[in-house]
């Protein structure tokens, strides 16, 4: 290997996989490394060298270009890294958000069209590798999901090496070491301590094995130590099974790296660059962690998706059973549900022509139902369903989520079936479980494999024991072999959902009982209004039975949202028994029931504070980063875009909903400015162009109490420092006076929380405010600032907690408590 790497430098070349130890010797096609390799050897020897021959670094949107391309790097690394701590299914969904998002790269300067354009053959190969991923933590291969991200990596180092030069890349490559290490706290945030040593193993070999090893050791040797000894603490603390140590040294690695890049560059921006994108892919890692304990808003989104496919298949049925109208109004209403839904925006990102044919496929439907034509009903419902099941593939790529999915389908089938049965119509019922047989066999969504996996007995007990003779009973017209058969199909199914995770079970049971609400409104059209009222009365025994933990799960998730999906359902009984509108009254159900979907998937992680810490982390960093100054020298539009994006993405995570792609656009953006290239940054990056008023530090007021230096007659001084008060906790007693002075970072505020503050006690904020809600205003109009060689008074008259925070720092986690006691 070291010959190998010396024959490279000779060339100013990095082939494609040499950063993780050469895992692409003999595992990629070799013309297309060498195409690769002939390709960047050229945009080197064009490049203007340095005495020592090493290429010379000329920043441009090029070198933005090859930073966000560290981004795609870095995540592949967060894939894999899932799959080391036990979540391959969330490490599949990671590789899969991966994809859509570099689909969607456009633009002059997008990483998209730019690897295709610098390199067709690593565009080619990253694209396959990418998919390698994907499918191998799908399949449970986490050891060959790593392979195929050294793979991918190596494909888009070579672009880099054409796009911005050796030096470049070799500072990109260290700091993507820095980003590999970070991923060990995650994996130790999990739990999954043997998986953070694996991972903090792995990025060692990488370093030895990289071209920038020995550069790094020659130019920083502090920097060196500090990454190998961080390394090493990983996985001594990994051992002891210490969390925070994973932690503590993941940080400090990552900050070895940072040193380590201006150290190998002259261009600091370059430095600066790499160090911003390293950020964007620690706001990923947020995404992904914050999801990592649960399925997450993809598989909400999923959700949505699979409850179109029983609702569209009783458009089918009951077409055929002359209700037309009501046919046609379940087909108008999927469109309409969809057409708002979270799920539209999601699969059309994830598969556009899947999302094009299926809204094809529902017009040609509604066409077929008014024309009365049954063969045109039956194609145009397979070609919605055909194009909903290739959705859900490449929104989830967890089996298990999948197979629920599917299980929730069958189960909304089987009870189709039963209903049409007992209309008189036995012929339709067993075409409806023949065609879940097929289904099963054919594998659809790895439900026959999995469940298969899962338990045999289980296996056996729902084919061979309940569905094949389910069918046999229809054919026969034999209702007790029915019933015993139906409620055995059932049951098994339920059975399978309920030995998977809780939130993805409860994803299932919710589209199971959207498919019974929609069930009661066919038959309701039918004129079947006592059958109708039944389906929901035991729909609604079966919540309260459990369902599989889906009744537990929504009341702790959200007990409004549980509230009104009890409520709600009770709604649609009630319609039927009353001869109201239960269609009406399904729809409400619905929408309640996706919103439960939604509340589960996103609080099942529980890791919400967990990823919410890393954003604080990265507000942090930057407030004392050397980039900081950069950026808001480069471009003050990016500069507050994105510290903006990282204060709403921190609150967002918290909540349960935060966005990470808003934070990587307004990141993308800073990457483009810090280079000088902001104008070529691609659209929607959320970064430059703003015509808002800049809120300079001159155009900002302190107000009331807002003092040039520290008064004399201060008790107490608490520093306010780049992102800390100081101390962070202060016991005074009634009577005393605190000031805080401003001794480092930009303006801040000092502001009560209103709601922790001690019964009768009057409000307090720099700024003089009489509310909370009227501080955050008055900040967002630049009043209340403390700026440099100011501080802020108050004197304490009540007793008790007084919490307080620095407005614009909140996010980065500036806050403290004065306790004041008599």
């Amino acid at each position: 290997m070291p010959q190998r790497r010396d024959l490279l430098k000779t060339v100013g070349i990095a082939a494609t996989g040499l950063l993780a130890g050469c895992p692409g010797v003999g595992s990629s096609d070799s013309n297309t490394a060498s195409a690769d390799t002939e390709a960047a050897t050229e945009q080197v020897t064009a490049t203007e060298t340095d005495d020592s021959g090493e290429s010379s670094v000329s920043a441009g949107p090029m070198t933005a270009v090859a930073t966000e391309w560290n981004v795609y790097r870095a995540r592949l690394y967060d894939a894999v890294a899932l799959g080391r701590a036990g979540a391959p299914g969330a490490g599949a969904s990671v590789a899969q958000s991966v994809f859509a998002r570099f689909e969607g790269a456009s633009g002059e300067y997008g990483a998209h069209e730019q690897l295709e354009s610098t390199s067709e053959s690593a565009y080619e190969g990253f694209e396959d590798a990418l998919g390698a991923v994907q499918s191998s933590l799908s399949e449970g291969d986490v050891s060959g999901a790593a392979s195929a991200a050294d793979e991918a990596s190596g494909h888009l180092q070579t672009a880099q090496q054409a796009a911005a030069g050796q030096q470049a890349t070799r500072v990109l490559d260290l700091l993507l070491l820095g980003s590999r290490a970070s991923n060990a706290a995650m994996a130790g945030t999990l739990g999954a301590y043997e998986g953070a040593a694996t991972i903090a193993e792995e990025t060692m070999t990488a370093f030895e094995d990289a071209l920038v090893y020995s550069q790094i050791e020659e130019a920083d040797a502090e920097s060196y130590e500090a990454f190998e000894n961080a390394l090493a603490g990983i996985g001594s603390a990994a051992g002891n099974e210490e969390a925070s140590g994973v932690t503590e040294q993941a940080r400090a690695a990552l900050d070895a790296t940072v040193s380590g890049a201006y150290a190998l560059v002259q261009e600091a921006s370059v430095a600066g660059a790499g160090h911003l994108a390293t950020m964007q892919a620690r706001g990923w890692d947020a995404a992904a962690l914050a999801s990592a304990g649960g399925p997450g808003q993809a598989y909400a989104h999923t959700v949505t998706l699979n409850s179109y496919r029983a609702r569209v298949a009783d458009a089918d049925w009951l077409a055929a059973n002359d209700g037309t109208d009501a046919a046609s109004t379940a087909v108008e209403n999927v469109f309409a549900h969809f057409e708002g839904a979270n799920a539209h925006d999601a699969l059309e990102e994830a598969d556009g022509e899947a999302y094009e044919a299926f809204e094809g496929g529902l017009d040609d439907l509604s066409s077929a139902i008014g024309n009365g034509n049954a063969d045109g009903i039956d194609n145009a419902t397979e070609t919605v369903d055909t194009n909903l099941v290739t959705g859900i593939e490449a929104l989830v790529g967890g089996e298990d989520a999948r197979a629920a999915l599917e299980s929730a389908f069958f189960r909304a089938r089987i009870a189709d079936a039963r209903e049409l049965y007992r209309l008189g119509d036995a012929d339709s019922a067993a075409t409806i479980v023949s065609d879940v047989f097929a289904r099963f066999e054919e594998n659809e969504l790895g439900f026959h494999e999995t469940m298969e996996h899962e338990s045999e007995d289980l296996y056996h007990r729902f084919e061979e024991e309940h569905l094949t003779s389910l069918q046999s009973a229809y054919e026969n017209d034999d209702s007790e072999a029915v019933a015993t058969h139906h409620d055995g199909v059932q049951q098994a199914l339920l059975d399978f959902e309920s030995a998977l995770s809780t939130a993805v079970a409860s994803g299932a049971e919710a589209d199971y009982m959207i498919g019974r609400a929609f069930d009661a409104a066919g038959l309701a059209a039918l004129s079947e209004t006592d059958r109708a009222a039944t389906v929901i009365q035991d729909t609604f025994a079966h919540f309260e039975s459990g369902a599989a933990g889906f009744h537990e799960a929504l009341e702790e998730a959200d007990e409004e949202t549980y509230e009104s999906f009890e409520s709600t359902l009770t709604d649609v009984r009630s319609a039927a028994a009353d001869g109201g509108d239960v269609t009406a009254a399904a729809t409400a159900f619905n929408d309640e029931a996706i919103a439960a979907a939604y509340a589960i998937a996103g609080s099942a992680g529980g890791n919400g504070e967990a990823a919410a810490a890393i954003v604080q982390d990265i507000f942090a960093t930057f407030e004392e980063a050397q980039v900081h100054e950069m950026l808001e020298e480069a471009d003050h539009d990016a500069y507050e875009n994105f510290e903006a994006a990282l204060s709403d993405y921190s609150k967002g995570l918290t909540n349960g909903d935060g966005n990470p792609t808003v934070l990587a656009d307004a990141t993308r953006t800073a990457q483009f400015a810090v280079v000088g290239a902001v104008d070529s940054a691609p659209s929607g990056s959320g970064g430059h162009g703003s015509e808002e008023s800049e809120d300079t530090e001159s155009s900002l007021s302190g107000g009331p109490n807002v003092v040039k230096g520290v008064p004399e007659d201060a008790d107490h001084v608490v520093d306010m420092e780049a992102v800390a008060f100081a101390p962070e906790e202060l016991t005074v007693s009634v009577g005393d006076t605190v000031a805080w002075k401003h001794v480092g970072g930009e303006a801040h505020s000092v502001t009560a929380v209103e709601e922790d503050l001690p019964e009768d006690a009057a409000y307090w904020a720099s700024g003089g405010f009489e509310s909370e809600s009227a501080a955050r205003e008055g900040w967002e109009n630049g009043k209340g600032a403390v700026q440099s060689g100011q501080s802020y008074v108050h004197t304490f008259e009540t007793a008790g907690e007084h919490a307080y925070v620095c407005i614009p720092h909140e996010a980065a986690g500036m806050a403290g408590t004065v306790i004041v006691e008599e």
